[in-house]
Formats: structure tokens, C-alpha cells, sequence
């Protein structure tokens, strides 16, 4: 009971504080999927994950551990992981700068820049390994230039590995950060110019952390797209183990003389990429 000014009367029920509402969601009515449509969707499914089941079902279990300590599996994937992890962090020094220019400055050109900036999307890998033979090898166009004034030979290198997957990685975070600065609202960057913020600080202290889900899920794309890089590397740097030879080089020389360790080096990979595809999932997976 309440008093006539609205105030509650002492030993009368107390009042409950409200729930608070929920939004409402419209039901969505189950649609019946056509024959014509399920059909060719189960059977691109099993076309994606039968030869996934058919890696795991091969998989030498039982001598997994074994093989997994062995030294040349052990070498091949500590310089894959480095090698993957260096040509990121160029691709993220010369790609940043990249993206920022393609999003936010016009310039003749402009398009024409970008669908380079794409051609390695689409161009084949040993194709690309070709092309960085003919510049950066010993008589190459900047490649003849190096080894007569500094003595510096890519080709068949560490390095190479390194110049031959950043050279097909940096295009997804060229895009990825492309798309995030172009979604971007602009007026944190001009609020912090009236402020007085130089261009370097307004880059570093507001563009950055506003793209920052952007250039992270790019980053990773990237360093897995190195991490799975073969026709380039094959083709520009070779594959000696424990120069050149990266996993997906190891499969390939693997399948010629022990099918189980060529299985074992596909499973490390399958396992990186599943990992890739779990950091990625809130970003770009999640159900709307």
C-alpha cells in the first residue's frame, strides 16, 4: 500500500523493482530447403572434409610422438615459424603504409595500384618465384645490382624465403587493413588534428588502435599465408634442408619416400590452420 503522496506505507507489501525488458526478436519461420539446393550443398561439403577425414584417418597415431620429435620435422617447422614470423613483420612495415595510402590518400592511379597490389592473389606461386628470380636473382634486375656492390645473394637463401612469402602474404593485409581504415570514422583523426597532434601522432595514437581489429586479423592471415607458401619458395629459394626447406616443402619431398611422415607434416599444418580459423571465428564466422 502506497500513501497518498506515493510514498510506500510502513508494514505494507514492498514493491518489486521491474525486470528489465527484452528486445524483441522476431521468430524466423523454418524455410524448407529445396532438393535441387541440398544436394550439390552436402556434396560441396564432403568434397571440403573427406580428404580432412581421409588426413586424419591415415594418421599414424600411434607413432605420432615419435615422429613429431624427430629433427628434420623439428627443423623444417621451427624455420617455417620463423621464417613466417619475419616475412609478417615486413609485410606489416611496407603493407601498413600501403593500405593507409590506398584508403586515404586519391592519386592518378589509384586503381591501377590496387589491383597490383592484388596480382598475387591469383597469380600462381611459381609463377611468382619466377618473377622474383628475374629481379632479385644474380642477373636480375635489382638482383645483379646487390651481389656487385654489396655482395648480398637472395636466391636460394633464408632470406628468399622470407622475400618469397611476404611477396604472395602481404596482399590479405593490404586489404584487410585497407577495409578497416575505409570503415574508420574519420573525426577521431580530425578532432585529434585540432588538437594539435602531428600526423605521426595521430597515426600511431588514433588510426592504429582504431584499425586494430583490422591489421590483427590481417597479421594473421598473412603469417598463415606464409606459413603455407610453396611454388614461390620452391621456385626462388630451392629447398635445402635446414636452409630453405619449410613444411610445406617437407610434404612434398615426404610423399616420395615415407607417406606416414609426409601425413605427420600435414597434420602439424592442418592444426595451425584450425587454429587460424578459431582466432578468426568472433571476427568473421560469427552467426549475425
Amino acid at each position: 500500500m502506497t500513501a497518498p503522496t506515493g510514498r510506500p506505507v510502513e508494514g505494507g507489501p514492498t514493491t518489486r523493482p521491474s525486470r528489465p525488458v527484452r528486445p524483441f526478436r522476431p521468430v524466423r519461420p523454418r524455410q524448407r530447403v529445396p532438393l535441387v539446393l541440398l544436394v550439390p550443398a552436402l556434396l560441396g561439403l564432403a568434397l571440403l572434409v573427406l580428404p580432412l577425414a581421409g588426413l586424419l584417418g591415415r594418421a599414424p597415431w600411434s607413432t605420432l610422438p615419435q615422429r613429431l620429435a624427430e629433427p628434420g620435422l623439428l627443423a623444417a617447422l621451427w624455420l617455417s615459424l620463423r621464417t613466417a614470423t619475419l616475412a609478417t613483420v615486413l609485410c606489416l612495415l611496407l603493407g601498413v603504409p600501403l593500405a593507409w595510402l590506398l584508403a586515404r590518400v586519391s592519386f592518378p592511379g589509384r586503381r591501377l595500384v590496387r589491383a597490383l597490389v592484388t596480382v598475387p592473389l591469383v597469380l600462381p606461386p611459381v609463377v611468382g618465384g619466377v618473377a622474383l628470380l628475374l629481379v632479385f636473382g644474380r642477373r636480375g634486375l635489382v638482383g645483379e645490382w646487390l651481389d656487385a656492390t654489396f655482395g648480398v645473394t637472395l636466391p636460394f637463401t633464408t632470406t628468399g624465403v622470407v622475400l618469397a612469402e611476404a611477396f604472395v602474404a602481404m596482399p590479405f593485409l593490404v586489404i584487410a587493413v585497407e577495409g578497416a581504415l575505409r570503415g574508420a570514422d574519420q573525426r577521431y583523426e580530425e578532432a585529434a588534428a585540432t588538437l594539435g597532434a602531428g600526423r605521426w601522432v595521430t597515426f600511431t595514437r588514433v588510426t592504429l588502435p582504431l584499425v586494430a581489429p583490422g591489421l590483427a586479423a590481417g597479421a594473421v592471415l598473412c603469417w598463415a599465408r606464409a606459413l603455407g607458401e610453396f611454388g614461390a619458395t620452391i621456385t626462388f629459394a630451392g629447398n635445402f634442408p635446414g636452409r630453405t626447406q619449410t613444411m610445406p616443402l617437407a610434404v612434398y619431398l615426404a610423399l616420395e619416400t615415407d607417406l606416414e611422415a609426409a601425413i605427420v607434416l600435414s597434420l602439424v599444418l592442418l592444426v595451425v590452420s584450425v587454429g587460424i580459423l578459431v582466432a578468426l571465428r568472433d571476427r568473421w564466422l560469427a552467426a549475425p
